[in-house]
């Protein structure tokens, strides 16, 4: 437990207004600084504390003042803000890092590059739906310090990304869940995958003997990565490709969950149960239902929750079918495996959406898929040159949009039907919109607009 008294909070939006509402609770003074404009309703929520804050600028006097500094996980370590404070070894934690220290609910952790969103949402219906006393957090809703601060649920779903992670020290996972790790955000870890990787096994940090690390057994990232690290959890896998002693795996179309427990039958389910399709989701759902064994929820509670729940906006979304053409809003692949996954689960011939603030993306991966599948690409961005040098010996058609409108309009007269026309970016959002929702609302609504 932290002994400062003087909290900075680095960014007004979600996380630090939940971090300030929490700080507030617990007694701490609390300065908000955010270098760009906070949203009006964050503002006032701000005033409504009594909270000081500033906007438009980092006061570096007032900020190197601080006992402790909470970090939005946006502001990058490379930050001129960050440096100073690392250089007056001032503490720079997380939100979750902070709202961990004022709770002893159960805290079920997942992270992952790709899956983590619509993995935290399952897991939080099936735990929800058997009556558990379950908050929702992290990259997802409300923040956590928020629900923390405004009262204790006996159990947090929380999906965490890197930067999260980063700024991580003492918190623990009762329960960790990492999906798969593959190239992303690279420009965030030197372009240096090991930094990445070891990034996302800080999931692991501070378990204990009686806690459970959930991995997949097929991801060739994590496999090797867990010769490097030590995990004093009790582990369980999942895999499509091979049996696996404990967790989950895939026998023709069953997936068997079997954890070997005491007065606990193992689960069998067709993936045709599914309501989750394609095999991104069958990874996905068996990380959901082994979090839900290992918590000896009832299988009929499992196998229902497993059978109703509809996936999470924006991520293969579908969003009309016009003139027999598909309309498919994947705008959370902000990566190139997110993007290989949703043309994995695509039936025919594919109009593709590509583009937006390249991460350092290797497109090679794509290359066969888009060999296979694609017949025409729709670059969506300011800057299209490494998406054309990628493909243009793979498709036969390559065209530049600058807007979601444009993009939907010229995808439209490239397909026909029985064609998808599918958004999967496979780069961030912010050359042209406010962030993948918005570029995902403004494809859905130029599709009603056809």
């Amino acid at each position: 437990m932290t002994t400062a008294k003087n909290i900075v909070i680095l960014g007004g939006g979600e996380s630090g207004v939940g971090a300030a509402h929490l700080a507030v609770k617990q007694g701490y003074e609390v300065f908000v600084s955010d270098s760009g404009a906070i949203a009006d309703h964050y503002r006032a929520e701000l005033e409504s504390l009594g909270v000081l804050y500033e906007e438009n600028r980092h006061t570096e006097e007032r900020i190197l003042a601080a006992d402790e500094v909470i970090k939005s996980p946006g502001i990058p370590e490379q930050a001129p803000v960050i440096t100073r404070l690392r250089q007056k070894a001032i503490p720079v934690i997380s939100e979750i890092e902070f709202a961990g220290r004022h709770t002893t609910a159960k805290m079920i952790c997942i992270t992952g590059s790709n899956g983590k969103s619509t993995t935290t949402m399952l897991t939080y219906h099936i735990l929800k739906n058997a009556g558990l006393n379950v908050g929702l957090a992290g990259n997802i809703g409300n923040s956590l310090a928020r629900q923390v601060a405004a009262g204790e649920c006996g159990f947090y779903v929380v999906e965490l990304s890197s930067f999260m992670l980063d700024d991580m020290y003492t918190f623990r996972a009762d329960i960790a869940v990492l999906l798969n790790i593959t190239p992303d955000h690279l420009d965030r870890y030197d372009y240096q995958m090991e930094k990445y990787v070891a990034s996302k096994f800080r999931i692991t940090r501070n378990q204990k003997e009686t806690d459970v690390f959930i991995y997949c057994a097929d991801d060739v990232e994590t496999m090797n990565a867990l010769y490097d690290h030590t995990i004093h959890a009790k582990t369980y896998a999942f895999s499509i490709q091979k049996p696996v002693e404990k967790g989950a795996y895939l026998e023709q179309d069953n997936i068997i969950f079997n954890l070997d427990q005491i007065n606990q039958p193992s689960l069998i389910m067709t993936i045709s149960e599914l309501a989750l399709q394609g095999k991104h989701n069958i990874y996905n759902s068996m990380a959901s239902g082994i979090v839900a064994k290992v918590l000896e929820l009832r299988n009929d509670s499992i196998r229902e929750s497993m059978g109703n729940f509809t996936n999470i906006e924006h991520r293969l979304e579908h969003v009309a079918r016009i003139s027999g053409i598909d309309f498919i809003n994947d705008s959370k692949a902000t990566n190139v495996n997110s993007t290989w996954y949703a043309l994995e689960s695509m039936p025919g011939d594919v109009v593709l959406i590509l583009g937006g603030v390249d991460k350092g993306n290797d497109y090679e991966m794509l290359r066969d898929m888009v060999r296979s599948k694609v017949k025409a690409i729709v670059c969506l961005g300011k800057d299209n040159k490494r998406i054309h040098a990628a493909f243009e010996d793979d498709v036969d058609l390559i065209v530049n949009t600058s807007s979601a409108r444009e993009a939907v309009e010229v995808s439209y007269h490239l397909a026909k039907k029985g064609d998808t026309v599918l958004l999967s970016p496979a780069c961030a959002s912010f050359d042209l919109f406010k962030n993948y929702e918005d570029r995902g609302n403004q494809f859905k609504q130029a599709v009603k607009e056809l």
